[in-house]
């Protein structure tokens, strides 16, 4: 699914194939019958010709070509019924949803806890918290007796009762039995929304007032507040050692990872160290640099021990992670980043965390307000009769409703019944914990009308916004792209193993190998192992008990490595002349003996060795005769004057 949303995205930034004519408009292309505008031609044009908005810009001319073969494979699939497919139509009401968000949040609402969130980021808050848990959609009785006793546990610490010993005693949080209650340094982000507040407005030293979350009531105790630790920039050597791969694995990676830092601390390399011994080979080449990141962004013992570090060059002991044994060098470090920076990833944040309903309830609002929303609350009294506790076993019949028909509630002219709502209770029930009926039929009537006032802003938003309906457009002709080039091209060529070797016959001389070698390393820590390893070549000894006999002393001593390389695919092959024999090279500190048992000449790969080469190749084959057999089934007609008055950038 990622990689079809990849695709979609592409699709979306590089060609629309939305047509909303308007009377008078020139008619730059004719597909089958269907009419395209010189304006709607010439909005996707421009957004893929601007300034940055592509590597490779063509003329009108030549994007129209690129236009019409999109619009082509488009239209055999709408009429080959792809677009009233089921799993269609689900797929592209979920990206409508997505489409959607931006047009549905208050930008007012959204930009003050955007900006309060980052205000609050200057500052990390450690706090400890007693909680009593209660649903938040719990009897009222039994909220009351949460709050009371979350109240009483109040009063004693006031009192002077300990606070740590309370919270281990009676907190409903598992973790307090070990922590006291003790949840560390946080930031904004953190903790959910009530939580954070509760945290954030308490000063250091007191107790707040009972904060409703839901999970439940707690009492938060603020032990202290300090400036935000910023960012740091590290390099690490990590040894590789998963924590349930056993404990021979985790006791050898770190005995290794010791003796790297023994290393370092007689006057190693940290760079070439990491080079050599490094399991992170994303970055070992670069001496293990990682990106700038801040509080939260990495597992917490690699955290702690990159901001403990207090001057550049500094490096940490063995750090044990899930991950493996890390020594961690500090390289530089930083304040918090300035707004502009983060505006955009808190923004991201907030969409998905809870206080981002402070904006839908904006909004809804707002749609009520402009449609005229008017509601008949005693059409909702009615159900209190009607619905039973079958509803909490997911049980209860819209049946049970059956007579209730009366108006609940309209948007301008648009009304919505008690058969309605009878359905959506229908459908929204599930297995849960029982609640009072008025409870239950209120909660779920106020998510009905606010999930009603929602999809009918939806429904207006192409009318209102021009951007939002071009992007629909894209992303649904994305999808029907998607699912027709699966079909007719690359599932075919994953599937069509004939017309795959057909295609492979006639075109092998393009699937060529260069000259290779065929090798075996022994990569040695230093003279003295490249001598004991050279002997036991001499006597045949195996590569397994050289590593066992030569690595005894220290897992550091001897890689072994073989297989067959083309040129620039081995550093250390790099260094060597292409005959067979034996051959010492150094690098990087170390002394490697390359065996060269064969150098093999340029041939053809066979087809197993080539497939994804051969297959991606088909694939562009099977399109361009696609792209043929549609330009022959469909008309089409560009109209060169018109096209001849857009200008090329």
């Amino acid at each position: 699914m990622k990689t079809k949303l990849l695709f979609i995205t592409a699709i979306a930034a590089t060609i629309s194939f939305s047509s909303f004519a308007q009377k008078g408009e020139p008619v730059i292309l004719t597909v089958a019958g269907e009419p395209v505008t010189k304006s709607d031609f010439l909005y996707v044009y421009n957004k893929n010709n601007s300034n940055g908005a592509a590597i490779d810009k063509k003329s009108p001319a030549d994007y129209m070509e690129l236009y019409i073969n999109f619009k082509l494979k488009v239209k055999e699939a709408m009429d080959e019924g792809m677009d009233t497919a089921k799993a269609f139509k689900q797929e592209f009401s979920g990206y409508q949803k997505q489409l959607a968000q931006p047009y549905l949040t208050d930008k007012s609402v959204t930009e003050n806890l955007i900006k309060e969130a980052y205000e609050r980021m200057k500052t990390d808050v450690r706090a400890s918290h007693i909680l009593i848990k209660v649903s938040a959609e719990a009897l009222p009785k039994d909220t009351l007796a949460a709050w009371n006793k979350i109240s009483e546990i109040r009063k004693r610490v006031l009192k002077g009762d300990d606070f740590s010993k309370l919270a281990k005693e009676l907190s409903d949080d598992p973790s307090a039995k070990d922590n006291g209650g003790d949840l560390g340094y946080f930031t904004s982000m953190r903790m959910i929304y009530p939580f954070e507040n509760g945290a954030y407005n308490t000063p250091v030293g007191e107790i707040s007032q009972p904060v409703r979350t839901k999970f439940g009531y707690h009492i938060i105790k603020v032990v202290d507040k300090r400036a935000s630790q910023g960012e740091v920039k590290v390099a690490h050597i990590m040894i590789k050692a998963l924590k349930d791969s056993g404990i021979k694995t985790t006791d050898a990676a770190e005995a290794k990872a010791n003796e790297i830092y023994t290393k370092l601390q007689a006057g190693g390399d940290f760079a070439e160290l990491c080079k050599q011994f490094s399991d992170d080979k994303s970055n070992s080449k670069k001496g293990g640099e990682l990106n700038w990141f801040g509080s939260g962004q990495m597992v917490p013992e690699f955290e702690n021990a990159s901001f403990a570090l207090k001057n550049k060059g500094d490096y940490s002991k063995p750090v044990n992670t899930d991950y493996g044994w890390h020594i961690i060098k500090l390289l530089d470090k930083k304040g918090l980043p300035e707004f502009k920076e983060m505006e955009a990833d808190l923004k991201q944040k907030i969409a998905k965390d809870s206080r981002s309903q402070m904006s839908r309830t904006a909004v809804i609002n707002k749609i009520k307000s402009e449609y005229k929303f008017k509601e008949i609350t005693k059409a909702k009294e009615e159900f209190y009769a009607v619905v039973d506790t079958n509803i909490f076993n997911g049980k209860w019949s819209a049946d049970k409703a059956k007579g209730l028909e009366k108006e609940m509630f309209r948007l301008n002219d648009t009304k919505y019944t008690q058969k309605d709502f009878a359905q959506y209770l229908a459908s929204h029930q599930a297995k849960r914990p029982k609640i009072e009926i008025q409870l239950y039929v209120d909660n779920i009537y106020k998510q009905f009308v606010d999930d009603q006032a929602i999809s009918y802003e939806e429904s207006k938003l192409a009318g209102k916004y021009t951007d939002y309906r071009m992007l629909l457009n894209e992303y649904r002709d994305g999808i029907l792209l998607f699912n027709h080039m699966e079909q007719k091209v690359w599932k075919k060529a994953q599937t069509d193993t004939v017309g795959l070797q057909k295609f492979y016959d006639a075109n092998k001389d393009k699937f060529q190998w260069e000259q290779r070698l065929e090798a075996k390393l022994f990569i040695c820590k230093n003279d003295s192992v490249a001598t004991a390893v050279k002997k036991m070549i001499e006597v045949g000894k195996s590569a397994d008990e050289m590593l066992t006999e030569i690595n005894k002393t220290s897992k550091l001593n001897l890689k072994v490595e073989e297989g067959k390389y083309t040129k620039n695919e081995n550093d250390y092959l790099d260094e060597v002349k292409w005959n067979k024999g034996t051959q010492t090279v150094k690098k990087d500190g170390q002394t490697i003996i390359v065996i060269v048992n064969d150098i093999i000449p340029p041939g053809p790969k066979t087809l197993k060795e080539a497939r994804g080469l051969v297959t991606t190749a088909y694939q562009d084959f099977l399109e361009k005769e696609w792209i043929k057999e549609l330009r022959s089934k469909y008309k089409v007609e560009v109209n060169k004057e018109v096209l001849a008055t857009i200008p090329t950038p």
